[in-house]
């Protein structure tokens, strides 16, 4: 499953993708970063930063008022 977690719930972007980059600057390449996030624009935010930067978006676990975004470090 993952490697770390990230829990950005309650914040809006840009600071979910904010501490993301940060998180992801300390693991190494082919770690999984799990993200909890609550911002219902996180979604989309995370695909667009996926691609513009080669992280690789694994999966979004779906939930009521929570999501679970799954990343790769490059």
């Amino acid at each position: 499953m993952a490697d770390r977690l990230l829990d950005v719930c309650g914040l809006k972007c840009p600071m979910p993708i904010l501490r993301t980059k940060k998180a992801l600057a300390a693991m190494a390449s082919g770690e999984v970063l799990e993200i909890l996030v609550t911002d219902p624009a996180a979604r989309e935010d995370f695909a667009a930063f996926a691609r513009q930067t080669g992280h690789v978006l694994l999966h979004v676990q779906d939930g009521d008022a929570q999501w679970a975004i799954y990343l790769r470090c490059k």
